[in-house]
């Protein structure tokens, strides 16, 4: 399952990287991504609402994605952080399928 993790950098985390240019950040992320059973797609810089962090990664047990998030904001690098679950085209469709067969059960409100 694809995920999409944001966030910005603490003052703490900015300092330390500072302290550090050479650090590797990406190395520390895919390796706590494969800990988990999954893998790092791909990482970006970004600069909305100050430094920041866009990781897209693949895991196939979705609470491991809550447990990355978790262990990223517990250590104070990361605030502001949002975890959404990212779908594939295939599974956008499928989910539209399921949807058609769900409409003939639901009566919005009003319509009951």
């Amino acid at each position: 399952m694809l995920f999409s993790f944001t966030g910005e950098y603490t003052a703490q985390a900015l300092n330390a990287m500072a302290s550090n240019p050479k650090t590797d950040r990406e190395a520390a992320v895919k390796s706590m991504i494969e800990a988990a059973g999954g893998r790092l797609v791909s990482m970006y810089a970004r600069a909305i609402n100050g430094p920041g962090v866009m990781i897209i990664f693949d895991v196939p047990d979705p609470e491991m994605s809550a447990a990355i998030s978790g262990v990223a904001v517990a250590s104070g690098s990361i605030q502001n952080a949002h975890l959404t679950r990212l779908y594939t085209t295939a599974e956008m469709r499928a989910i539209r399928d399921k949807r058609i067969k769900l409409n003939a059960a639901y009566k919005p409100p009003g319509q009951q």
